[in-house]
């Protein structure tokens, strides 16, 4: 933050200084405009021409400088009223020069109504005639294009317009030095363009300005990467390159001295400056040319060698250009990388080829605890413990010496330390950046410290999961033991229970009165039934330590012979077991499956009230039920019995837990429904139901498929 304040406060300093000069340069050009149109109303020869002999400055001239001296002020201005004064003097200078630039094609040089036309209302005829002259076609066109592109970039909001701006001051300076160099070299083709008027000397001197005015004005509205170096570096060069052309006709000398200004374009910060300063050199090239008399013998010569020059002079620029564009590509590429690195969570630390850090980013200043002051220009291993210390400048001499990569490419985990002594894991990983011969390492740095701590706890988690897997195995063990023996020897007394009731029964009954012969039979059913909850015990048991035989079984098949079996009862009870649709086949069990569907049929036919009990037996791909859950594969059994409330339909799935005995209940333990859940849990299935009280009831259950939403009853 602190370097990009200072970066602002540097960019805003030099928008000033670009201001400024602009705002200055354009009160001179006012004041010159003034000195000159008072010399015409005061009628001081002295104002006018400067020396004796040389060309006056037009009034017409002195009036576009006023108003472009006011323009040029004006348009660095934000206030409103000053865009459109700086609109209206710009716009009528550049009107007076389109002007006297289209009587110049069309009329000639000895006419100057546009000059005369606002000068004759002022100033006495004889005066006018006496001075003579008017604006010159160079004059003229200076002001018209120099108003134009400041009109362009007051009205037009584009990038490219100050580009324009920026060209156009160059030219604007090339023009003025050029008449420069002819008045110093008595050369009268710089300041004199043909048989028309001349430009003034101080008119000269003026657009020079002009054109170093537009110049800072076009750096002020985009200072971004702009001039680095003073612009009357470039100027002297450009000027004391023309007079020396004026006295090389071979043109070369020159070409050496206009070498250096294309070369000033890498002191700035715009890529397209060589280009500018090309076709500066070139107009000052062909300017130069035509300048001065040229001996007949030694004409295509000079222009062989001048037309040599200037394209040496291109593959200059255009060298220079391409570097700086390079160049601003790897700034950009350097600026991207400094804030990547600025921003990342990761440390990033970048090393030269001797272990020296180069770099050192805020997030590496968190994890180690030092500052960028006390890191950089000091070795690597000041962040590394020991083993890490000693071993790193061996690495480096090895990578140096053999060429050999065993860490760069890769993430490592080693140690880091802290600024405090502190040791912590990091993870590491390095690559290398190859520029010619010089190897600059970057070394992206994670701090694993929490995930270490979670890797840890994960194994303690995992120790203690597998103690406690292994302990539930054992104690699953031993509990089939229990109930395997547990069942056994409870059958032995239960028999015997059995057997001597069935005896004192045969033996004594006609001994016995009625009540003891009730409590006799009593106790004979009271044994089968123990017997009963034994066995369905032990086949619990049972259930979740077999392996199932699963083949691709048809379902239809199954519940056709549980009907068959279940002839007697049906007639018995006046049911019937219907097919809803047609039942796929599926690859289960197929003992275990018949145990479900005879479970559930027969507590439909049992457990219903309705004269003649209906049972549908059916298949749905999709289903979805009143809560919204959705299932796909199921299989339903549906009866028209007396409904289960819904707070009993978890309860039924108990283990021996009856909501009321059947008609014939006596042969019932009350664990069907745990059996079916158990065989269907082993098939990785779920089952669940919906029921109506009055109404009836329908099971549904899945096999290898779980409910969305939804886990499967262990």
């Amino acid at each position: 933050m602190q370097d990009k304040g200072n970066v602002d406060l540097q960019d805003q300093r030099r928008r000033w200084r670009y201001r400024a000069f602009a705002i200055a340069v354009g009160c001179l050009l006012f004041l010159l405009g003034v000195s000159a149109l008072a010399g015409w109303l005061l009628q001081i020869k002295v104002v006018i021409s400067l020396f004796p002999g040389f060309p006056s400055m037009a009034f017409n001239t002195g009036l576009c400088f006023m108003l472009s001296g006011l323009g040029l002020a004006a348009s660095t201005l934000a206030a409103r009223r000053f865009l459109t004064m700086a609109t209206i003097m710009t716009g009528v200078a550049a009107a007076i020069a389109a002007a006297r630039l289209a009587e110049i094609a069309t009329v000639g040089r000895t006419v100057h109504y546009v000059d005369q036309l606002i000068t004759r209302l002022v100033i006495p005829p004889d005066f006018i005639a006496e001075i003579g002259g008017g604006m010159g076609p160079n004059t003229a066109l200076i002001f018209l294009i120099a108003n134009l592109s400041l009109l362009l970039s007051l009205h037009v909001d584009k990038p490219g317009n100050q580009v324009v701006q920026e060209l156009t001051a160059y030219v604007v300076v090339t023009l003025g030095m050029i008449a420069l160099a002819g008045y110093l070299t008595d050369a009268e083709q710089g300041y004199r363009w043909g048989p028309y008027a001349a430009m003034a000397l101080h008119t000269a001197i003026g657009m020079v300005f002009f054109g170093a005015g537009l110049l800072a004005r076009s750096w002020w509205m985009q200072p971004a990467n702009r001039a680095q170096i003073p612009l009357w570096i470039p100027a002297a060069v450009c000027f004391t390159g023309l007079v020396v052309d004026l006295y090389t006709p071979l043109g070369l000398a020159n070409g050496i001295l206009y070498v250096p200004l294309v070369l000033t374009a890498l002191w700035f910060g715009n890529r397209n400056a060589p280009l500018f300063f090309a076709f500066a050199c070139t107009m000052l090239l062909m300017l130069g040319f035509f300048a001065v008399r040229h001996d007949e013998a030694a004409f295509w010569q000079e222009i062989a060698n001048r037309t040599i020059t200037a394209a040496t002079l291109w593959l200059i620029a255009i060298l220079i250009f391409y570097f700086l564009r390079n160049n601003n590509n790897l700034e950009a590429e350097r600026v991207r990388f400094g804030a990547l690195a600025r921003s990342t969570p990761d440390a990033v630390l970048v090393i030269d080829g001797r272990g020296t850090i180069k770099s050192f980013n805020p997030a590496a200043e968190i994890m180690f605890g030092y500052s960028p002051q006390e890191t950089i220009g000091r070795n690597i291993k000041m962040l590394m413990p020991e083993p890490y210390h000693s071993e790193h400048d061996g690495y480096l001499s090895h990578y140096r010496q053999t060429g050999e990569e065993r860490i760069i490419g890769t993430t490592r985990m080693v140690s880091g330390r802290r600024k405090n002594g502190i040791v912590f894991p990091i993870e590491v990983s390095i690559s290398v950046v190859v520029s010619g011969e010089t190897k600059t390492f970057v070394g992206i740095v994670r701090d694993i410290s929490e995930r270490v701590r979670q890797e840890e706890r994960m194994k303690t988690t995992l120790a203690q999961l597998e103690a406690y897997t292994a302990e539930l195995e054992r104690s699953n063990h031993d509990l089939d033991e229990f109930a395997y023996i547990a069942s056994h020897d409870l059958k032995e007394p239960l028999r015997g229970l059995h057997n001597h009731s069935r005896f004192l029964l045969e033996d004594y009954e006609d001994k016995l009165d009625v009540d003891g012969v009730r409590r006799l039979n009593r106790l004979v059913r009271l044994s089968q039934r123990m017997e009963k909850l034994v066995n369905d015990l032990l086949y619990f048991s049972r259930l979740g330590r077999q392996q199932l035989a699963v083949k691709r079984t048809d379902i239809g098949l199954i519940v056709k012979d549980v009907v068959a079996t279940m002839e007697l009862l049906l007639e018995e009870r006046h049911a019937r077991v219907v097919t809803d649709g047609r039942l796929p086949e599926v690859v289960c069990d197929a003992p275990r499956l018949t145990e479900v569907f005879r479970n559930l049929i027969t507590n439909a036919i049992k457990y219903n009230d309705k004269p003649t009990p209906l049972i549908s037996v059916g298949y749905l791909e999709r289903f979805v039920g009143k809560d919204g859950t959705v299932a796909r594969n199921v299989f339903f059994v549906r009866d028209n019995g007396k409904g289960i409330p819904q707070e009993f339909h978890e309860d039924i799935f108990r283990i021996f837990k009856r909501l009321e005995k059947s008609q014939d209940s006596d042969d019932g333990t009350g664990a069907g429904l745990t059996f079916v859940r158990k065989i269907i849990a082993r098939h990785n299935g779920d089952i669940w139901l919906e029921s109506e009280v009055g109404v009836g009831t329908t099971f549904y259950f899945t096999l290898g498929r779980k409910r969305e939403g939804q886990n499967a009853a262990a």
